[in-house]
């Protein structure tokens, strides 16, 4: 039954088309550019996610993508066709606000139907649709309440629902879940991810929580100042980092500015601004130079704490500033001799009765850090 409220295609299908493209895509308000020359692609039934801060650009490249706002230059093709000049409601999309923007007079029936009745569809079309997009968000019992007496929650399963009801082949959702508290906002990114597997259909979001990004997504564009900094998939994104800040906006890490000392074929050094020397393991993408600035990139996770000294190539001495118990995992701050700061975040089964101040080691291996240009 989930189905037919898609596109009228097997969910099992294996398509390499491109649901959504941005060829060049500029956007400029007066002298403000929002959107600085993006290209993407988003494939046929992927939930694909835009992620950046506040004023990245990623909520303007939404709207040019449905139509409420036009590209000052550049090309958005949606299902191969061109969108210029073709008006957000004859484009093949819905979109989901943050807002929900339901209406608030009329019934859930209703807002679901509300784009249907525009269609002149039959009644018995309608009627079909709306009963059958209601059962996949799991609202059947809620047909004739209205949005004010629904949670915050139900009134998103709405918001969905009417999405959904009208078969478009892209779904926009524009921080669809910045409104719902933290305990529903988990629950509502597992039906949100299993509403995506069950109909197939592309999913664009947009987002500035990079947990909802990386639980959720296929892939992930990162925004920052109108540019697209890195596209990849969530373990990707978070693994190999390809720009320093990529690195520190998704997840925490501990970055080390400094400059490349020497390169070997398995091996670069570089030394910090304070001095200390790091080894760190090339990847296949490194093209700096010997002299030039750079950035090492440490997840907390992969950051080991002793109190002896231990046999491996990243080993500071430092002393424990301060230490947060998070129940299964402690986080500690360190500082090292040199002043610079490490934090760390190791699971909850050793170390519990350090107290601050003591003297410690910090340890990585090679592998585990990232160096990455300026």
């Amino acid at each position: 039954m989930a189905q037919s409220v898609t596109q009228d295609r097997p969910l099992t299908e294996i398509d390499t088309k491109n649901d959504v493209e941005l060829k060049s895509v500029v956007k400029r308000f007066e002298s403000e550019t929002a959107v600085d020359g993006i290209d993407l692609t988003v494939r046929q039934g992927e939930f694909f996610s835009i992620l950046g801060p506040s004023g990245c650009g990623k909520t303007t490249t939404l709207r040019l993508i449905a139509g409420f706002d036009s590209p000052t230059s550049g090309e958005i093709y949606i299902r191969s066709k061109n969108m210029a000049g073709v008006p957000p409601y004859r484009r093949p999309i819905n979109t989901v606000f943050q807002s929900y923007a339901l209406f608030s007079h009329m019934t859930v029936w209703d807002n679901i139907a509300f784009g249907l009745r525009l269609k002149r569809l039959g009644k018995t079309e309608t009627r079909d649709r709306v009963a059958e997009a209601l059962r996949l968000v799991k609202m059947d019992a809620f047909a004739r309440r209205l949005p004010s007496q629904l949670s915050g929650g139900q009134q998103q399963r709405v918001a969905l629902a009417r999405a959904l009801v009208n078969r478009p082949t892209v779904v926009l959702l524009d921080e669809p879940l910045g409104a719902l508290d933290l305990k529903l906002r988990k629950e509502m990114q597992v039906e949100l991810s299993n509403l995506h597997k069950t109909l197939g259909v592309t999913f664009v979001m947009v987002t500035h929580d990079q947990e909802e990004a990386l639980s959720l997504s296929d892939r992930i564009a990162v925004m920052n100042k109108g540019l697209v900094e890195q596209i990849g998939s969530p373990s990707d994104i978070y693994e190999n980092p390809q720009t320093a800040f990529v690195a520190d906006f998704i997840g925490d890490t501990n970055l080390f500015q400094g400059f490349v000392d020497t390169i070997e074929p398995t091996m670069l050094t570089i030394v910090t601004e304070q001095g200390n020397k790091m080894y760190v393991k090339p990847t296949d993408t490194w093209r700096s130079t010997a002299g030039n600035a750079a950035v090492v990139s440490i997840r907390p996770e992969k950051v080991h704490v002793s109190q002896e000294p231990p046999n491996a190539m990243n080993v500071f001495e430092g002393y424990l500033k301060h230490r947060m118990y998070l129940g299964t995992h402690v986080h500690y701050l360190i500082e090292l001799r040199s002043g610079e700061s490490v934090t760390v975040l190791q699971p909850n089964r050793m170390q519990a009765s350090w107290s601050e101040d003591t003297p410690v080691y910090v340890h990585w291996d090679a592998v585990d850090c990232l160096a990455l240009p300026v």
